[in-house]
């Protein structure tokens, strides 16, 4: 059996509030893609939200490879191909790109979402991002969701309209 989750894509054009105290004391979550690396931007982006499932007395979430290989390479299609969208140009969806890096594979039941953003300059970090996310009642519910014990992050340099800047893919997971 199978069920999915599924966030609406919201570009980063939504109200941004405080950032989470808990939030500032991730290591390069004030980095961006012109002075950070991806690993870092990474590590601070999983930090972000695991600091918002803290304050929610949620588990912490665990970086996947499989699922981190399904993000990047759609944040990094996004920006090559000037598409925003959970479903490629071609119709794939992020549960195919999940199903194709072998995540699903060997579970009898599974649980995935995906929230997607992009941002330039200061709109680019991810704790911008994170908070962004945190602002959108659909892209919240993935990151609060009990339901996902997994996620994989993808960072691209670049936006999906041509300018600097970052997009951001987190898929998450739960296999069973």
């Amino acid at each position: 059996m199978s069920t999915s989750a599924v966030s609406l894509a919201a570009a980063l054009t939504l109200s941004l509030a405080a950032a989470p105290a808990a939030s500032a004391a991730c290591e390069n979550a004030g980095a961006s893609t012109e002075n950070g690396t991806t690993r870092g931007l990474v590590r601070a982006t999983l930090c972000v939200l695991n600091a918002q499932r803290a304050r929610h007395d949620l588990g912490a979430l665990r970086l996947n490879r499989k699922l981190s290989t399904a993000a990047g390479r759609h944040s990094r299609a996004m920006v090559r191909e000037h598409f925003f969208s959970h479903s490629s140009p071609t119709g794939a969806t992020f549960v195919d790109r999940i199903r194709a890096t072998g995540y699903l594979s060997g579970g009898w039941s599974w649980r995935v979402g995906e929230n997607i953003a992009y941002g330039s300059g200061s709109r680019s970090t991810p704790r911008s991002i994170g908070r962004a996310w945190m602002n959108s009642p659909g892209h919240r519910a993935n990151i609060l969701s009990d339901s996902f014990g997994s996620i994989g992050i993808g960072i691209a340099s670049g936006t999906p309209v041509g300018t600097a800047g970052a997009t951001y893919t987190t898929d998450f997971g739960r296999r069973g």
